[in-house]
């Protein structure tokens, strides 16, 4: 647990200065171009190539030393935002040089997400995962509760030259962390012939041959669609009506709740009924992209935003715990890989789709004079960015109704610990 905590720290401050950028980035495209789309386009390609290549990353990830991928995949992500930040400071920076620095860093951050997943694994005992996913779900939450704040203030009186170079040196804070652990961990790698077509196929095979794990994974692959939606149309919905310093408050006090949640799991340790804490998490999670999206109140924001957060982590942590319980560990990475990719598909997909919608379809919907400006304009109101709320609240609506399908499902509740059922059996035929 001291080596995980070791790793942990380093990942805790890497995601702060990631979530700075992204927050940056967001804003300066909105203010530049002022379209919801290149703010989608920019998104996209920050994530696509990472969830693309992370099966790669997996594969790599069981052939050679974790903590050294992690090293390569973090330190190398730090290119494109070098290539941003030297074009912002010796030329006039346009929309295709942020897009290939977030290419870059997506690229290069493939290799990191499978190998840290899989170092978890190899680290701690059964008993920790669900208290080691919640502490990584607090790094995660660093992203919306610390980093919209310090990114806000510091863009009142700088500019985003200043939250690419602190991002770049958080990077090396956190390579210098992941060395020093990886010292006093024995690494032992595989000496067989590498086969890297036929150990690909075994990764897939260890998801999509369980029908526990591919169910989990469709349901993941659907959060991930509905989370990267709001994440992508937050800052445009906000913006319509406030400031970006506002917007940076909005993010940070709302994600106190995915602090809140992460500590309560920490502290709880839970070890069994996940799945039940799935689906209740996924409920509130609905619940609270409804109330987002369904007025320009900004305190009524606020608590939504706090609802949903304050449960995102119980869904994370939950379908993590479940997945981690049922693959076995030697293929633990190239199976984190295959998960990341069928799961954050639903992200890419509403990363490109969100922009669009919002763009031609959602918001001329609910303009003054839109279809729909005289029946639900009266509930959601009309003007810029109320076309993005009714888009939000129809996808909590929408979070709902899966949840309330998926808690049929045989196979996933047979992946759980339960007070009859000491152990998965997915689990208990892999220690035989």
């Amino acid at each position: 647990m001291k080596k995980f905590l070791c790793i942990w720290i380093g990942e805790f401050i890497s995601s702060i200065g990631t979530g700075m950028t992204s927050f940056a980035l967001s804003v300066y495209v909105f203010q530049k171009y002022g379209i919801a789309s290149a703010v989608s386009l920019v998104t996209v390609l920050a994530y696509l190539p990472n969830i693309l290549l992370s099966p790669v990353g997996g594969l790599l990830a069981d052939r050679f030393n974790r903590r050294l991928m992690m090293v390569v995949g973090d330190g190398c992500s730090a290119l494109g935002l070098l290539f941003i930040l030297l074009n912002l400071q010796f030329g006039n920076l346009q929309l295709w040089m942020i897009c290939v620095g977030v290419t870059i860093s997506s690229v290069f951050s493939s290799l990191l997400n499978p190998a840290y997943k899989a170092t978890i694994t190899d680290l701690l005992t059964e008993e920790e995962y669900a208290k080691a996913s919640g502490m990584v779900q607090i790094a995660s939450s660093a992203q919306y509760l610390i980093s919209p704040f310090v990114a806000g203030i510091l863009l009142g009186f700088s500019d985003i030259r200043l939250i690419l170079l602190i991002d770049i040196c958080t990077i090396f804070v956190t390579v210098t962390t992941i060395l020093l652990v990886n010292r006093h961990i024995e690494d032992k790698p595989r000496k067989d012939e590498f086969h890297p077509w036929k150990e690909m196929k075994e990764g897939f095979a260890s998801v999509t041959g369980h029908p526990g794990v591919r169910t989990l994974v469709f349901l993941m692959s659907f959060a991930c669609f509905t989370i990267g939606l709001l994440q992508t149309m937050m800052s445009p919905m906000v913006l319509s009506f406030t400031d970006s310093k506002n917007l940076g408050y909005l993010e940070s006090l709302s994600a106190v709740g995915m602090l809140v949640g992460s500590v309560v799991i920490g502290v709880l340790a839970i070890k069994k009924n996940f799945c039940r804490l799935l689906f209740l998490g996924l409920a509130l999670n609905g619940i609270g992209m409804i109330g987002i999206g369904l007025t320009t109140n900004f305190w009524f924001i606020m608590c939504a935003g706090l609802l949903f957060f304050v449960t995102l982590p119980f869904v994370n942590v939950s379908a993590d715990t479940l997945a981690r319980m049922n693959i076995p560990n030697e293929v633990q990475g190239r199976a984190w890989g295959v998960i990341g990719i069928l799961s954050q598909l639903g992200c890419v997909l509403s990363y490109g789709l969100s922009g669009v919608m919002a763009d031609y379809i959602f918001n001329p919907l609910l303009e003054e004079n839109g279809a729909l400006a005289n029946s639900v304009g009266k509930i959601f109101g009309t003007g810029s960015g109320r076309g993005i709320g009714l888009m939000v609240s129809l996808c909590g609506v929408i979070i709902i109704v899966v949840m309330l399908l998926m808690m049929r499902s045989k196979a996933l509740r047979e992946m759980d610990v339960t007070d009859d059922d000491p152990a998965p059996a997915a689990l208990s035929e892999q220690k035989a």
